[in-house]
């Protein structure tokens, strides 16, 4: 007879039950806390659906707007990829070409927003599209917003409908609705600011469902930048309203749009009073512990943070005093000291990857003497340990934006203690942060300077190629030079480097008398590296056109790459440095026409090359072939200095001021010019001497 069929590994598999019971026994027993000790309770998809939270409106299954045929996707993909090329002959031609996508496509708009295939088709046709074609694609998604917001392929469609449509009510308020006729008769012609409020209205009963949505949240943050009239270009926006990981999806060569990136727009009232609604309603019913749980749901967060932000922003630091403010709720005790809820709830976001983030936006808005309280309870004896963190860093840098100088003092001499650690673990952020307030306040930065001095200290002291993490690699002549292979690798601690050194350049003393003096020893081979790395160019940049760079310095810099100039013009990053070298010859004509006869010398290479093209523009290179008399003037002009001095063998005019003591340069120079006047008076005379003895 066959035998049964046993599974293996059931002894086996009963012990490992065993001991995962007694492990979780014996960790329920660990994690086990007193009702008082316990926090706040992270929002989870089972702590949504449990009944421990007030409920939250759901809405219900998403529909199925069919799909495309075969014949259809195909022709949307060709018509997708003629958009994102844009080889167009003529922009009408353009228009024509999407009036027949738009006629193909009608009707079945949803289901292009919904395919994964032909989304992109619908971003690029919004990108492209006409103010009446947007309100005709407007109107087809009128009614579907809320399921549409929420779909991995359409909500990407809606974003992109809301930002580009949001220059379009800006506009109607300075021009009323022209009178344009719809290409469909059967089309309404509405205002966009009615279309924006059609769609609120459909998204209003779910917005605390939707803060949580994995792609509902996004749209719904463009949603509520648009009605604040914010800028949608703005980097402090943007990082809240895209992921970074969102493809950025276009049209070659296309126009971008100026209204995009305007410091704010305007916005008609009827928008304010629909963002005051939205506020109210995406946190009325919800409780402080549901909204403490936002505060560390990575998706939830983001939100939260721009709903706090909008609501101390728009409407006054004094809505923090109404009990039914989002601010109010999540820290209702007052005062808020140690001990209290509150307090448990601020500690525990300090150090939390998500919920810090949402802790750096009430330091920056919340109301200034809420901020005083906050910053002496819980952060005026912490600020080097907060520091120190890798986290609480990034807090600890908002609380320096906003202290006064006294307390930015006091704060200064805890984190200089902590530089030396900083140093180690390339936490170069918070000192940027503490030297940049420094230099607002007024406050002296001499022991910052100190400190690192010794972190980034070398045989002969401060080191530049440390602070830039610059590669090192053996050369020929045995000297050091970058490794082209690592030095040129993109690297976050590179990158906070340079913006560290820069920020350095700022302040005069000796904070940029560091830089200066370590660019200043690197020799020829480094600072040719140095200049190519696309990095560490920028604080080579910002170094020599600098407002306390010493003349002596930029002399000494420049002059390391003599020989090198063009070779450096025909290097994407390099070549930066050469136009920088233009500003940084103030004063220094000799230099500068030093430099411009090399570039001379490879006009031909120069020419055959596009950022050398850039270059040779830049320096007005055909000026200087052509006249080279009038190059002189203009670059003495530009430069508004009165000491210029004009190349010593060029046919300029020396320019000095009366008015001074001569360097010892100069007064060799007059001797010089004094001495061969003076042989040549004499030759003359004799020549004409001699004349007059053979006519004799």
């Amino acid at each position: 007879m066959p035998k049964e069929n046993k599974r293996r590994g059931r002894r086996e598999e009963q012990k490992k039950r065993k001991r995962e019971h007694l492990d979780d026994e014996s960790a329920h027993k660990k994690r086990k806390k007193s009702t008082d000790e316990a926090e706040f309770i992270p929002l989870t998809e089972e702590t949504q659906q449990d009944g421990a939270f007030h409920s939250v409106t759901r809405p219900g299954e998403m529909p199925f707007y069919g799909m495309l045929d075969e014949e259809e996707q195909e022709y949307f993909k060709r018509a997708d990829e003629m958009l994102e090329l844009n080889q167009f002959n003529d922009p009408e031609e353009r228009a024509l070409f999407l009036d027949n996508v738009y006629r193909e496509a009608d009707g079945k708009e949803l289901k292009i927003a919904n395919s994964q295939s032909c989304s992109r088709l619908m971003e690029r046709l919004i990108l492209l599209s006409t103010p009446m074609q947007l309100k005709g694609l407007f109107q087809k998604f009128s009614g579907h917003f809320l399921h549409l917001v929420q779909h991995r392929f359409a909500s990407h469609c809606c974003e992109a409908l809301f930002i580009h449509a949001a220059p379009i009510v800006t506009r109607e308020i300075v021009a009323p609705m022209e009178n344009q006729t719809p290409s469909d008769p059967n089309q309404v012609v509405v205002s966009m600011e009615n279309l924006f409020l059609y769609a609120i209205n459909e998204l209003e009963d779910y917005l605390g469902y939707l803060m949580t949505d994995k792609f509902a949240s996004h749209a719904l943050r463009v949603l509520l930048v648009v009605l604040a009239g914010l800028p949608l270009a703005q980097s402090n926006t943007r990082s809240l309203l895209q992921s970074k990981k969102k493809e950025r999806v276009g049209v070659a060569g296309a126009e971008k749009s100026n209204e995009l990136s305007l410091e704010k727009r305007a916005v008609p009232e009827a928008f304010t009073n629909a963002l005051e609604k939205v506020i109210n309603d995406s946190v009325s019913g919800l409780d402080t512990t549901y909204l403490r749980a936002l505060a560390l749901h990575p998706t939830g967060n983001p939100t939260l943070q721009l709903l706090l932000q909008l609501e101390l922003s728009q409407f006054g630091k004094q809505r923090a005093k109404d009990e039914n403010s989002i601010i109010h709720r999540l820290l209702p005790d007052d005062p808020i000291v140690e001990g209290t809820e509150s307090a448990s709830f601020i500690n525990g976001l300090v150090y939390s990857p998500v919920g810090s983030r949402l802790l750096e936006t009430v330091i920056e808005f919340a109301p200034g003497k809420m901020f005083k309280a906050l910053y002496r309870e819980f952060f005026k004896e912490r600020m080097g340990s907060l520091a120190r963190n890798e986290i609480a860093g990034y807090v600890a840098a908002k609380l320096l934006e906003r202290l006064g100088k006294e307390d930015l003092e006091e704060a200064m001499l805890l984190i200089v203690e902590q530089l030396p650690g900083l140093v180690e673990r390339n936490r170069t952020v918070i000192i940027k942060c503490l030297v940049e307030r420094c230099a607002v306040r007024g406050v002296d930065t001499a022991p910052i300077a100190a400190q690192l001095e010794l972190g980034y200290g070398g045989a002969n002291g401060f080191e530049i190629s440390r602070l830039l993490k610059l590669g090192e690699a053996s050369s020929d002549d045995g000297k050091k030079l970058l490794s082209n292979t690592k030095a040129h690798q993109p690297n976050p601690d590179k990158a906070h480097g340079s913006l560290l050194a820069q920020a350095m350049l700022t302040v005069p003393g000796s904070l940029s008398n560091l830089i200066f003096e370590s660019f200043a020893r690197l020799g020829t081979p480094l600072s040719l590296n140095v200049a190519r790395d696309p990095t560490a160019s920028r604080a080579l940049q910002a170094a020599l056109t600098s407002p306390n760079a010493s003349i002596i310095f930029r002399r000494k810099m420049i002059q390391q790459f003599y020989g090198h100039i063009a070779e450096m013009a025909l290097d994407p990053s390099a070549s930066r440095v050469i136009d920088s070298i233009w500003d940084g010859t103030n004063g220094l004509a000799f230099i500068r026409e030093r430099i411009a006869e090399e570039l001379a010398e490879t006009e031909a290479s120069l020419r055959e090359s596009g950022v050398g093209r850039a270059v040779w523009r830049n320096w007005r290179m055909d000026l200087y072939k052509r006249r080279r008399g009038d190059w002189v003037k203009q670059s003495r002009t530009d430069a508004g200095n009165d000491v210029f001095q004009s190349f010593p063998e060029s046919n300029g005019e020396t320019r000095i001021e009366k008015n001074r003591h001569l360097t010892a340069i100069e007064l060799a120079r007059q001797k010089h010019a004094a001495a061969k006047a003076k042989r040549e008076k004499e030759l003359s005379k004799a020549k004409g001497k001699g004349k007059a003895a053979m006519t004799e």
